[in-house]
């Protein structure tokens, strides 16, 4: 069962939802929310993560601005989403990042990446930036980022439906990050892993997750 933690960080405290495994950890995950918080979508991931063996932690990115956001995906709640990560900055996401990277670290954990749409930028920069292992989910704002190397290894996914991310986008990340794992889902569309509502899509989830486990069991052990 998940609870939320205090989690200490340059700027001071905000909350992070925590998942652990029953059983010893097999290392430990950062997970990223999109724009629209800590929502059942991301604790549910933080699940997903605890029964294949990982910590998960999911810093409450919003608390710095308005404690408790959690939107709703509608127009409105994607407004307000949007207005709260400009007024963040991804400078500061990438230090919250690093401060839930830390924490995990002082339990003796190798600590990777997984982000979400907002999330799965924030997650690529933890790449190049703090040296983590990485699994960006159809990051939009990747590509004004995509000339600064790699410090750890990345893995992209992508919905091939996705408008806000067209071929041109995705083929920067495979000529500018030729060392990532990029994949990409003929069916999907962004959002493609968020169950249970459209535009999820089950079976790009099912085997973007598997080749997400895959990839922190390598690189976290």
């Amino acid at each position: 069962m998940g609870h939320w933690q205090s989690l200490p960080t340059r700027s001071g405290p905000l909350q992070a939802w925590r998942e652990t495994p029953p059983d010893t950890p097999r290392g430990a995950v950062v997970v990223v929310q999109e724009i629209f918080g800590v929502t059942d979508h991301i604790r549910a991931v933080c699940a997903q993560l605890a029964a294949a063996g990982f910590v998960a932690l999911a810093p409450a990115f919003f608390d710095r601005l308005a404690p408790g956001t959690v939107l709703p995906y509608d127009a409105p709640g994607t407004a307000q989403g949007r207005d709260l990560v400009a007024r963040l900055g991804l400078e500061e996401a990438v230090a919250i990042t690093a401060a839930a990277a830390d924490s995990l670290r002082t339990e003796g954990l190798a600590v990777g990446v997984v982000g979400f749409c907002w999330g799965g930028t924030v997650a690529f920069l933890a790449a190049t930036r703090l040296g983590l292992p990485a699994v960006s989910y159809y990051g939009a704002r990747n590509v004004q980022y995509l000339d600064e190397p790699a410090r750890a290894p990345l893995m992209f996914h992508f919905g091939a439906l996705d408008a806000h991310i067209p071929p041109e986008a995705i083929e920067a990340h495979r000529r500018k990050q030729p060392q990532a794992q990029v994949f990409v889902y003929p069916e999907a569309d962004h959002a493609f892993n968020r169950a249970p509502d459209p535009p999820y899509q089950p079976e790009a989830a099912a085997l973007a997750w598997r080749r997400t486990l895959a990839f922190f069991t390598e690189h976290l052990r």
